[in-house]
């Protein structure tokens, strides 16, 4: 693990001080595994903000992990005269909204990866900001964007950068790029399942592969909404935006993928004894218990079986394997070899064991595969952002504030791909 090969076809030496500062805990390596050659100590440190469609992370580049890890909602008061006090421009944002979402009604800007509300967009990053304590005026900004972006959203974006929070340059980098980055590897194929939208991306020499690239709208909200439904069936009605926080706590707490679905599901109802060994109980905001059984594996099997949702997609190893018999024959060994988990979604237990079982089952019979899950991976995004930002040869690849007066908007897509 000695280079980088990144978009700008600019060759990059991970021996950087402050990249290795990053991956030596993200990738646990003893520090006398990896040469330290450059002196990166002149570099500019660069703000790094993840938007995710359900939490959004931040910090400093050449930090290993972000300060700031906070729900990307907006919350507004249901009632006139309400919480007049804390409310920024109308609304209340991020753990604040969380905290208070019993008087809130609550929205998230970002939908299936993909910004649909500028505004509240806006009021995020200003959020962020002032919790960093940082005057974007003087930093640069590094942000991620999902796979197949829309080009008009990437343009938004930098114009926002650049025009509200004039920034004095600035940088979107795709997600599971990032992430791929984070694990100190440029080929492979990125598994990045977050809070709104799934993509399976293969990524040679850094560079993601948009017609391998497969899309699955199914992701930790849609599985939020499943549990709530799963619950409704058992008597517990948790259906306004803010008790479907609770829900999504729920989830995260004691939800697993089952490593055989429909044997768990026989022995569910076969016998009481089998059932009570499968409960766990939650209790909630005011006091009630209430207890899961199968609720807690058929959630996130939809995952690997999206009809349980009635949708038509493909589950994710599905999704994987289609991705990579859309790449060359001479990348697919690479490909099944470097399979990167990524995003809070694939944070389930076993989740990783059951990928490669079911996997195992469409590939060749010849193929070795090789899944990494790092119990960090809900930050690779992120991590691989403030390794890249710290990165010498990286630094030539900003788009600063007079090539935005020059061109506009439309110079994200000449350097940032």
């Amino acid at each position: 693990m000695s280079t980088f090969h990144i978009p700008s076809r600019i060759k990059i030496d991970i021996t950087d001080k402050r990249a290795q500062h990053i991956l030596y805990k993200y990738l646990q390596i003893p520090s006398g595994d990896m040469s330290s050659k450059n002196d990166s100590s002149s570099h500019q440190t660069a703000v790094v903000i993840d938007n995710g469609s359900g939490v959004c992370k931040a910090g400093f580049s050449a930090e290993d992990t972000p300060r700031l890890v906070f729900p990307s909602i907006v919350g507004r008061p249901r009632h006139l005269n309400v919480l007049m006090d804390s409310l920024i421009d109308g609304c209340v944002i991020g753990e604040a909204a969380a905290t208070k979402r019993g008087i809130l009604t609550l929205k998230y800007p970002i939908e299936h990866g993909v910004v649909k509300n500028w505004d509240d967009m806006e009021k995020i990053w200003k959020h962020t900001y002032e919790l960093l304590r940082a005057d974007p005026m003087d930093l640069p900004a590094l942000l991620t964007e999902a796979p197949l972006n829309p080009k008009k959203n990437r343009e938004k974006m930098t114009e926002i950068m650049f025009e509200h929070f004039q920034v004095p340059a600035f940088y979107v980098a795709i997600q599971a790029v990032l992430s791929l980055y984070a694990t100190g590897r440029t080929v492979g194929i990125v598994v990045d399942s977050g809070d709104g939208v799934t993509h399976t991306v293969p990524i040679y020499e850094g560079f993601a592969l948009p017609h391998a690239t497969v899309r699955v709208d199914l992701a930790g909200r849609d599985l939020t909404d499943f549990l709530a439904k799963l619950l409704l069936e058992k008597g517990v009605k948790l259906g306004t935006s803010a008790e479907r926080e609770i829900v999504r706590d729920i989830k995260e707490k004691l939800c697993y993928v089952s490593m055989n679905y429909d044997q768990e599901m026989e022995l569910q109802q076969d016998t009481s004894r089998s059932r009570d060994k499968q409960e766990e109980s939650y209790e909630l905001p005011d006091g009630q218990k209430i207890s899961l059984g199968s609720e807690r594996f058929r959630c996130p099997e939809a995952l690997f079986q999206p009809s349980l949702l009635g949708q038509e997609v493909m589950g994710i190893h599905e999704a994987t394997y289609h991705s990579i018999i859309n790449c060359d024959m001479d990348l697919r060994k690479d490909m099944y070899a470097n399979i990167v988990l990524s995003g809070g979604t694939t944070m389930f237990r076993n989740i990783e064991h059951r990928f490669l079982q079911d996997l195992t089952k469409m590939a060749p019979p010849s193929v070795r595969i090789k899944i990494n899950a790092s119990p960090e991976r809900r930050f690779s995004v992120w991590t691989g952002g403030s390794v890249l930002a710290s990165l010498t040869s990286f630094q030539n690849m900003w788009i600063d504030s007079m090539e935005y007066d020059e061109v506009g908007s439309s110079i994200v897509h000449r350097k940032c791909f």
